[in-house]
């Protein structure tokens, strides 16, 4: 920790002339080592590890209760949203944070925090909100399991092409933790498929129970969360990486929304790929920062990812806010125009009546 880098040299530039080492030596803006210590122990980060676990099993079987087999081998034959969704997303979020990065003069430790968030896959939470958006659930799906299948190649490939000089960084892509994030979307939601196509009276009832479990639940970790890590979380608050959390997602929603709408896609279509390119799987993110960097070297910034999520979902409940909204407003009108066809013949009628 003996001397610090050298922040004026161009982002990219400076990026090409450092290394692991050079990574490890990096210090505060005032020239003071890094001293951070986690928050949670690993006890309890492995307990809420678990629970999260049981909890998207659990969420992920409900939302595979809301999928059909046919639909599902439709979109596999037709690729076309899937083929859109995957370019947005391993296109234009690694090239927004790459952007942001450099546009904002970002110091190297917080680019790379940055970029490897903007290469990670969509995440499941991609799903809930897709349904929370009356999106297309199947194509949600499989959408999330071909981003994360890809990962394996594209997240080292994306990682060496954004960050050169920084050696050794795309051998932390967790290749096993990836592996676990595509069974616990395929193995649950092949489950929820089955249950739909063998006892279909009960698809509601599993769906409403298992959201309802993931509703309390997360409401419940993110005040734990809230408590727990909050005010070490703000200690990444920069201006920089506030601005970098809010649009990020807000970009990657912006332009999955406008790439579908270019390609024709239906308006479920458009909501579902706008969901999946805009949410990261912040969970890979957080495990690449903690198996790349030491917690002297990277200090607050692994809490990062803890930041971009909550812009993530804030900006996602405010569309869905005004979608329903939206929707509501089409309803009463469709309502109201019914109402007023069906008065108008009668009214018609009588000015047609010939006098007795």
């Amino acid at each position: 920790m003996g001397h610090s880098i050298n922040h004026t040299d161009s982002l990219y530039g400076g990026f090409n002339l450092l290394n692991a080492d050079d990574l490890l030596n990096i210090t505060a803006p005032n020239n003071n080592s890094i001293a951070f210590q986690r928050p949670i122990s690993e006890a309890a980060d492995k307990i809420i590890s678990i629970v999260i676990v049981v909890i998207l099993f659990i969420t992920m079987v409900s939302l595979g209760c809301t999928m059909e087999l046919e639909k599902i081998k439709g979109h596999m034959r037709r690729p076309k949203g899937v083929a859109i969704a995957l370019a947005a997303q391993y296109g234009i979020m690694p090239l927004t944070a790459f952007g942001l990065a450099k546009l904002l003069q970002m110091n190297p430790m917080e680019a790379v925090t940055v970029l490897i968030c903007g290469c990670s896959p969509g995440g499941n939470l991609s799903n809930i909100l897709a349904l929370a958006l009356q999106g297309d659930m199947n194509l949600s799906i499989v959408m999330t399991a071909c981003s994360t299948l890809l990962a394996l190649g594209m997240m080292p490939l994306l990682l060496f092409l954004y960050c050169q000089g920084i050696t050794g960084l795309e051998s932390a892509v967790p290749y096993t933790g990836i592996t676990i994030a595509l069974v616990m979307t395929l193995l649950p939601c092949a489950i929820g498929v089955y249950l739909n196509h063998r006892v279909p009276q009960y698809s509601k009832l599993i769906t409403k129970v298992g959201l309802s479990i993931m509703l309390v639940a997360s409401v419940s970790i993110g005040i734990l969360a809230g408590i727990t890590v909050g005010s070490t979380a703000l200690a990444v608050a920069s201006s920089r990486l506030m601005i970098t959390a809010a649009l990020m997602p807000l970009i990657g929603y912006t332009f999955g929304y406008i790439l579908s709408a270019i390609f024709r896609l239906n308006s479920s279509c458009r909501r579902t790929i706008a969901m999946e390119t805009g949410c990261q799987n912040i969970q890979l993110c957080s495990t690449i920062l903690k198996v790349a960097f030491p917690p002297d070297s990277i200090g607050p910034l692994y809490l990062f990812p803890v930041v971009y999520i909550v812009f993530q979902v804030t900006e996602a409940l405010v569309f869905i806010l005004i979608f329903r909204c939206h929707q509501r407003f089409v309803a009463s009108k469709q309502v109201k125009d019914v109402y007023i066809g069906v008065e108008s013949p009668t009214e018609g009628a009588e000015k047609c009546e010939w006098p007795q």
